[in-house]
């Protein structure tokens, strides 16, 4: 009986990594411009760089000192964002995108990381031309 429950359990946790999970790519830092929460307009960060890409979401980079609110640059956690609608400007792309803050990772003097999840509010074709757009490491060098 245990064997089975233990089965079933593992199943369960394959699947909802494979529904969590998918392929992400390495492109060259995009500079993001602006980050702003959709709650109430406050801006959140002045500049930060989108590392990762995939069709579910955004892995992006910023330092403490182009977080706006103080009370995030006093901080080394700043879990409170989790969960807040944001909308990111990349001025390099003319483009907007809003997502929600999936989680936080402080990295120390390099600052924090951000996963932002950009799955509700797009469909999933967009996303999938997204992601092709964005530059491959090393393209961006000769501009």
């Amino acid at each position: 009986m245990k064997t089975v429950a233990k089965a079933k359990t593992k199943i369960k946790k394959e699947t909802l990594q494979n529904k969590r999970n998918s392929p992400r790519r390495d492109i060259d830092p995009l500079k993001v411009t602006s980050i702003s929460s959709l709650d109430n307009f406050a801006k959140i960060s002045n500049e930060a760089s989108i590392v990762e890409a995939s069709t579910n979401g955004l892995l992006i980079t910023l330092s403490r000192d182009s977080l706006v609110p103080a009370a995030l640059r006093r901080n080394l956690n700043i879990d409170e964002i989790i969960g807040m609608k944001v909308l990111l400007h990349i001025s390099q792309m003319n483009i907007e995108i809003s997502g929600k803050i999936a989680r936080t990772k402080f990295l120390g003097k390099e600052g924090f990381k951000l996963a932002i999840d950009y799955t509700e509010d797009a469909p999933a074709y967009w996303r999938e031309c997204l992601v092709d757009l964005l530059p491959v490491p090393g393209e961006l060098e000769g501009n």
